[in-house]
């Protein structure tokens, strides 16, 4: 395979070297550049040893390509000597006994700086759910969260908020208040399925509070219906086609699916029903995912509410793909329908989706939701 020239800033210094399209960057950094404190554990993008920041964001370096950060600018853990936070870090994780064989500790620094440095001083429940991306074997977490308190205590943020996870709440509550009717746009219960072509597919119910017209005409407004759905834009609109973005974050693990799709519509002339379909395909460059999706749907009158019946048929290849077919997908599908259907409602009745086009939908964030209610249904919590 032909190697390509590559440049990047490394730890605020200019390197060149040469790479194969299929070279890791975590590879480009331990081998040619040295630089062995980025460690490599899973290699598959699953224990977040190998995170370094890239242009000021925290990554996986075994799912990223070397080839596609020319240009970037990349800080690994040997950078951060003369930064004032890290230095508090290393101290504190050194006194709360916060490492033990030391090798989740560079990607464990890296997150924890990137937690200080974004969110500030922040509870115990919001570190542990940054760090969901990063696995410790020994220490059982508690010296690490102990660690990153104490730094965070008392500090204000810094680095730009690029992690929608710390803006959910807010949003949700902001979506409530504007449009309090938004809790009567309940998802039904899901089903999962895997169909023989490789695809999995989703079925779901959810009712607005609105009328079917209205829903219908709303649908059919694609920039608007992106801005209810944390984590979507859309770049451009002609005629059927569409062009546009989905970013997605889980711990350090960071993708944007840009590509493009087809809407089409049929309005039924007696009202009974209208459907509609959106067909997409999108690759994350970066770290080398595509995802292939359809979402098919009916809007039928219930009274004097609609009812939506959805199926989302997707598949995902690349190092993302472990995360297509998970025991807690429909779980995380019925958190994003709840947060689309209110932020609909919100919409239809006057108020605005309260979801930032460009913000990226956090799946660690999910992922602590979901088992949250689990273990409150479990236990008879609230």
């Amino acid at each position: 395979m032909t190697a390509h020239p590559i440049e990047l800033t490394v730890n605020g210094r200019k390197v060149r070297g040469m790479a194969e399209p299929r070279t890791h960057l975590a590879e480009f950094l331990r081998g040619p550049l040295g630089l062995t404190g980025t460690h490599l554990g899973c290699e598959q993008g699953v224990c977040g040893a190998c995170t370094v920041l890239i242009d000021g964001k925290p990554q996986r370096s075994c799912l990223t390509f070397a080839v596609s950060c020319n240009g970037d600018e990349v800080r690994t853990v040997e950078g951060f000597d003369d930064d004032p936070v890290m230095t508090e870090l290393r101290e504190a994780f050194s006194a709360h006994h916060a490492l033990q064989c030391g090798y989740c500790t560079p990607g464990m620094l890296v997150t924890a700086r990137d937690i200080v440095t974004r969110l500030g001083d922040v509870d115990e429940e919001t570190i542990r759910r940054e760090l969901s991306g990063n696995i410790c074997r020994c220490t059982g977490y508690v010296g690490i969260v102990g660690a990153i308190r104490q730094v965070a205590a008392g500090k204000t943020p810094t680095a730009q908020n690029w992690n929608f996870e710390a803006r959910q709440d807010v949003v949700a509550a902001k979506t409530v208040e504007a449009a309090p009717v938004a809790e009567a746009a309940k998802p039904a219960a899901m089903d999962f399925s895997t169909a023989g072509d490789g695809f999995s597919v989703l079925k779901q119910q959810v009712s607005v509070p609105a009328p079917a017209e209205q829903v219908w005409a709303a649908l059919g407004d694609i920039r608007r219906m992106a801005g209810c759905l944390p984590g979507a834009s859309v770049d451009t609109v002609e005629g059927d086609r569409v062009t546009g973005a989905l970013t997605v974050s889980f711990g350090p693990i960071k993708a944007s699916f840009a590509g493009e799709g087809e809407v089409a519509r049929d309005d039924a002339r007696d009202d009974s029903s209208r459907t509609g379909t959106v067909k997409g395909r999108g690759r994350d460059t970066r770290g080398g995912s595509s995802a292939t999706g359809e979402i098919a749907y009916k809007v039928l009158a219930d009274g004097a509410g609609t009812r939506i019946d959805v199926e989302v048929r997707y598949k995902l290849t690349g190092p993302l793909a472990q995360f297509g077919r998970s025991a807690l997908v429909t779980d995380f599908a019925r958190r994003m329908t709840e947060t689309f259907a209110a932020n609909l409602t919100a919409m239809l009745t006057g108020g605005e989706a309260q979801a930032p086009a460009k913000a990226e939908l956090n799946l660690a964030s999910l992922i602590w939701q979901v088992l949250r209610d689990r273990l409150c249904r479990l236990f008879g919590g609230s």
